[in-house]
Parts: structure tokens; C-alpha cells; sequence
């Protein structure tokens, strides 16, 4: 039986792995919980999951927590509370796997740390990779970690590599990745509609079920901008050679393009438990819960470009990743800063990509060689990023 660790367990690919986890009771326990400050969630999921341990952001939630279970008789689990207890818990030596759930810069160092301490990472938090780049996948190599990506799009990618492929690798037979996209809610709005969209519009996923940070970058298309960068490092992939394909129904999850000709395409419902069952199975498979694929009601099939004139985050990303160095933690740094303001009404919609650009324009990157540059740079870019939202809100 194998110990798992979820950083995020509150979120939706949290408890996506949990379900996936209570089907399967014979292979793995359930050791560490962590939540941002979804209380009450985290107390359902310790009361039916049994952890050892749990972490929560603040001492008061943690004392509150505490209370809660001592008086439910659950007085066995050992809550903790702040970033530095993410990261002790990512590598007890009883945890085999961390599922990397966190969403954002957050999720950055505890997932690092996993990855030094030669666990079997599943990693769902696209940000602590597009930050750390080179960087990361070095501590993955060195250590000895397992790494396996559970992102639909990358999972999907993962499947169609050549056998006994390792994340990291470069395929010598694989000539490109087709990276699909949904194109979110807006594909076809006018342009000129864009300055008004509301946050409660940019959250209404047309296929997905996500929290609301993600769920505007894929309105806006960033998720699918941080995907290119994640695509070139745990596929080893030069840019050029990562495409995005806007495929409306979201059945093929992504496609491998090799050199003889063969496109390979995984395809499934849209369902994030299977990915997470392909991960914590591999490289074995077992039941996700998931729904199987219909294709009579699916019907068809449609592809077409992405419009960079409606999606220009997509081009900040590219660019992005072209740059190197920092430049991809000073664009996620900025993104991070813009979609918040615009989910709490400071910024208009189409001034996140405005934010980003701005901050990308005006700060240099650096190398990318040390955790301590990393953070730097995602320090600076959200200083900048929220002075830019600050002048925006003056005019």
C-alpha cells in the first residue's frame, strides 16, 4: 500500500484524487491533507480519510481544526499551519507520491521539495514548472523522482509518447505536440464585447469543471500559454515544435505527431479522474469513476487555429518561453496579480493580458539557476503587476 500526500485537497483536482483514492482502498492511504483555508472541507475529508497529518495556511484555522476534531473524537491527526509545513509533509518518509494540487506560486516549494526528496510527483500545479523551468526538472532527474504530469492535456501527451518514456526525455521519433484546447467561453464573442465581461461569465467553463483562477486563464487563454512552456520542459520540446489546436468538444485531450507520419491521440470525457487514475495506477491502469466515451453523442469533431488577436496571452506565453531565464515566473507572477484583481472587480477583463505585458516589457529577465532568482523574479513582477493594476484603477 502506498502513502499519498495531496497539497490542495479542497480544490477540484484534490477532490477529484480522493475519489479515485476511495475506489482503490487495497493501494493507497491517505497521510497528509493540506487546504488554503477551506475549513470545513478539509474536516469532512480528515473525518473519512483518516490522515496522520493535515496543514492549513494560519495557526487559527489550525487551532479551530484542531478543536473540531478533538471534539469529533479524531484527536490521532496532527495539525499544522503555515508554507514550511507544506513542504515537511511533501516529504515524510511514509508519503510514496504528492499529488501537487496547489494552485499558483504557492504550490512552488512544496512540489520542489517532493521532487528533491525522490517522491513520485503527480503534478497538477502547472505553476511551480513554468516558474522553476530547467531548474526543476534538474532536482527531478538527480533525485530520482518519477514525475507524471495531470494536466488532461499533458497526461494525454504522456500516454501517446513511445514506450518506457520518462517525463524530461526527448523523443527523437516525435516530430511535434498538438496541444487542444477548448477556447473557453468566449471563442466567439465580438471584441468589442471583451471590455465587459464579468468574472461570473469568465468562470462559466464551457466543458470543465474548475476553480475560479483557472478557469479564467482558459478564458483568457494563459492555461493554455502556461501549458506550452510546461509541454517544453517535461516533454523536452523546443516552441516552435508545441502546437495549440482550438478543439471545442474537449474528447481529444492532446496529440503526439511523429516522424514516419503517425498522429497518436488520447481521448476521454472530460473528466479530470482520468488522468489522476492514469497517474496513480501507472504504469498499470485501474477504474477512474469516469464515464466512458460516447462517441455517438460526440457525433463530430471540430479544429482550427487559435485567433492571437483574441488570445494574446497565448502570444505573451510563447514569447515567454523564447526568452527563458526568469521571464516565464515574471509572466505568471503578472497573471497571477491580474486575474485576482479582475475577479475582485479592480480590472477590466481584457487589461490582464495589458498587465502582463506591461510588466513583461519593462522587467529583464534573469537566469534561472537558483530558487532564490526564481522567487526574486516573481517578487518583482507582482510588485509591478499590482502597481500597473493600481494606475489602471485611477483612470
Amino acid at each position: 500500500m502506498k502513502g499519498i500526500c495531496i497539497l490542495g485537497s479542497t480544490g477540484s483536482i484534490g477532490v477529484s484524487t480522493l475519489d479515485v483514492v476511495a475506489r482503490h482502498p487495497d493501494l493507497y492511504r491517505v497521510v497528509a491533507l493540506t487546504a488554503n483555508n477551506n475549513l470545513d472541507r478539509l474536516y469532512e475529508q480528515c473525518l473519512r480519510f483518516r490522515p496522520e497529518y493535515v496543514v492549513l495556511r494560519s495557526e487559527a484555522q489550525a487551532e479551530e481544526l484542531r478543536e473540531r476534531l478533538s471534539a469529533a473524537g479524531s484527536r490521532r491527526i496532527e495539525v499544522l499551519s503555515g508554507a514550511k509545513s507544506l513542504e515537511e509533509v511533501a516529504v515524510l518518509p511514509e508519503v510514496d507520491g504528492v499529488m501537487a494540487a496547489i494552485v499558483g506560486a504557492a504550490g512552488l516549494l512544496p512540489t520542489l521539495a517532493a521532487a528533491r526528496a525522490g517522491k513520485m510527483v503527480f503534478l497538477a500545479n502547472k505553476e511551480a514548472l513554468v516558474m522553476s523551468g530547467q531548474l526543476f526538472m534538474t532536482e527531478v532527474a538527480s533525485s530520482g523522482a518519477k514525475l507524471l504530469p495531470i494536466d488532461s492535456e499533458h497526461n494525454a501527451i504522456f500516454q501517446c509518447m513511445p514506450a518506457d518514456y520518462h517525463a524530461g526525455q526527448a523523443a527523437s521519433s516525435v516530430r511535434r505536440i498538438l496541444l487542444t484546447a477548448s477556447g473557453g467561453p468566449f471563442l466567439r464573442m465580438p471584441l468589442d464585447e471583451l471590455d465587459d465581461v464579468t468574472p461570473d461569465q469568465a468562470v462559466a467553463h464551457p466543458n470543465w469543471v474548475m476553480g475560479r483562477k483557472i478557469s479564467v486563464d482558459s478564458a483568457t487563454m494563459m492555461n493554455k500559454g502556461l501549458e506550452v512552456i510546461e509541454a517544453c520542459l517535461l516533454f523536452n520540446m523546443a516552441p516552435k515544435r508545441v502546437q495549440v489546436v482550438v478543439h471545442r468538444q474537449s474528447v481529444i485531450h492532446s496529440l503526439v505527431d511523429y516522424v514516419d507520419g503517425t498522429v497518436l491521440a488520447q481521448m476521454g470525457s472530460p473528466d479530470m479522474r482520468i488522468p489522476i487514475a492514469h497517474a496513480l495506477a501507472w504504469p498499470e491502469r485501474f477504474d477512474s469513476g469516469a464515464e466512458p466515451l460516447d462517441l455517438f453523442s460526440v457525433r463530430q469533431l471540430d479544429f482550427e487555429a487559435p485567433d492571437l488577436s483574441r488570445f494574446s496571452c497565448l502570444s505573451l506565453a510563447y514569447e515567454a518561453v523564447r526568452a527563458g531565464g526568469t521571464m516565464p515566473a515574471i509572466l505568471n507572477a503578472a497573471n497571477e496579480v491580474a486575474v485576482a484583481s479582475f475577479l475582485d472587480h479592480k480590472i477590466r477583463f481584457t487589461a490582464i493580458p495589458e498587465t502582463i505585458g506591461h510588466c513583461m516589457a519593462t522587467i529583464s529577465p534573469g537566469a534561472a539557476d537558483t530558487i532564490d532568482a526564481v522567487l526574486e523574479a516573481d517578487r518583482v513582477a507582482r510588485a509591478s503587476a499590482e502597481a500597473y493594476v493600481d494606475r489602471l484603477r485611477v483612470q
